[in-house]
């Protein structure tokens, strides 16, 4: 660990722009610095490049440094720490918006045109139609069937009838009703 005393010394001239000084800061602290930065980013070369941008930051802010405040190798540390941080937010962020923008190129919009909502409302008034002209138990059994999801059992217990009626029921009424569409059902 370099002493602190010359280090301090070391950023003040740093700051007067003296880059004999700035050498000595970046000499005495680099290797340390450089185990900070990868210990939050595990990568060697994401490590070197932070550990740049803190460097040029302190060249820039050296000034900055108040030695009342911390001892210079903590607020070096708190440079690098906060150029590693600020790296993995601005990674998971352009991260979190490629996925959007990938999500929003591959998934086509399956919102129904007016067209597509004009066949599908066709359709239910001509199968509300063809129902109505059913009777009574095929139109109940069909409703349960497709719009409830019940099985065969479970509408026969429902409507309290033999399992082979209920059976033939909606087998008759989807006949009746292929028949009333035109065969298109």
């Amino acid at each position: 660990m370099p002493d602190s005393s010359s280090l301090r010394q070391d950023l003040a001239r740093t700051a007067l722009g003296d880059r004999a000084a700035f050498e000595r800061v970046y000499s005495a602290t680099s290797a340390h610095l450089f185990g900070v930065a990868l210990r939050i980013l595990r990568r060697n070369d994401l490590a070197e490049e932070v550990l740049q941008e803190a460097f040029v930051n302190v060249w820039h802010h050296a000034d900055s440094y108040d030695a009342a405040a911390s001892q210079p190798m903590t607020w070096l540390i708190s440079v690098v720490r906060n150029k590693a941080f600020d790296h993995l937010r601005s990674h998971a962020r352009h991260e979190a918006e490629r996925l959007d923008a990938a999500l929003e190129e591959d998934l086509p919009d399956e919102r129904e045109g007016p067209l597509q909502m004009l066949t599908r409302a066709t359709d239910a008034m001509r199968i509300r139609g063809c129902l109505e002209t059913l009777q009574p138990s095929y139109r109940q059994s069909l409703a349960l069937a497709f719009y409830h999801g019940l099985s065969h059992a479970e509408i026969a217990r429902q409507l309290h009838a033999p399992l082979g009626s209920v059976k033939s029921w909606v087998r008759r009424g989807l006949e009746r009703i292929k028949q009333c569409l035109g065969g298109v059902a």
